[in-house]
């Protein structure tokens, strides 16, 4: 069985996993709960294929890793893990959708493809394997210091919505509903982009390993992004209907890319 057909196999394995805990259990998280460990899994896997080791595998590997002990301390910390602990937004949309069609949802989006994105994403690791050993070069240190500049990044605000939701709830709930300050007063969504960013340099390793600048292992990131700006606009449909004042930070704000705010509007006489 090949590198890849192995990964393949443990992506089918643990897609039926979390279907059928997600049966038994009535939450829908349990991909959410993989997200972080999985990646890990598939990039080692691709990078113990190597005899000698393979220093731009073993770096990949370790990049990853370093993502996924991050991810995972912030969503073990917000309940992730816990009994109960599931994303709100997919009891929201089971309230939109008949039962019927959120379990066809839940099996072919939340559980397949979702899995199967958690390979793609990974991918560039099985081109580097594919690829004739060669030395580390510029663009491997290049796209390794954009990695982990997005990785701070991510962890900044992480912390910053952290702190900001801890005294959310020493207040009961008074004050602003939403964080707009540090990274968030430049993107509503800073995290969001770090992590975006951070598979677009982990793809950058399947070029300096000798693949085209373009090659199959860009859908992954491809795909990855389209999830990140429907989840996005999901999030924010639901921030806005709880939040008036959110349509303000919208108008004022960048919905991604860091950039300057924008002034505020004056009140209408």
């Amino acid at each position: 069985m090949s590198p890849l057909h192995a990964a393949v196999v443990a992506c089918a394995g643990l897609a039926a996993l979390c279907w059928l805990l997600s049966l038994l259990t009535r939450e829908y998280s349990w991909v959410d709960r993989v997200w972080s460990l999985a990646p890990i899994g598939y990039v080692a896997w691709f990078a113990a294929q190597t005899d000698p080791a393979d220093p731009r595998l073993m770096l990949m590997a370790g990049l990853v890793a370093l993502w996924g002990v991050r991810l995972t301390f912030n969503f073990a910390r917000k309940g992730g893990y816990r009994r109960g602990g599931e994303d709100y937004r997919w009891s929201v949309l089971r309230g939109m959708m008949p039962p019927p069609l959120f379990q066809a949802f839940n099996l072919v989006f939340i559980a397949a493809y979702q899995n199967a994105l958690l390979l793609l994403i990974s991918l560039p690791a099985w081109a580097a394997l594919r690829e004739p050993p060669t030395p580390l070069g510029a663009l491997d240190g290049a796209a390794t210091a954009a990695f982990l500049l997005l990785l701070v990044g991510e962890t900044v605000a992480d912390q910053q919505q952290w702190a900001f939701q801890l005294a959310k709830r020493r207040r009961d709930g008074a004050g602003p509903g939403f964080v707009t300050t540090g990274l968030f007063r430049w993107s509503r969504h800073p995290n969001f982009f770090c992590e975006q960013g951070m598979w677009w340099c982990f793809y950058l390793f399947s070029v300096a390993a000798g693949a085209d600048w373009i090659n199959p292992t860009i859908v992954g990131p491809v795909l990855l992004t389209l999830l990140f700006l429907g989840s996005t606009t999901f999030t924010e449909s639901i921030s806005a209907a709880r939040y008036p004042a959110y349509r303000d930070y919208q108008r004022q704000t960048s919905r991604l890319i860091p950039w300057w705010p924008a002034a505020p509007r004056e009140a209408s006489r």
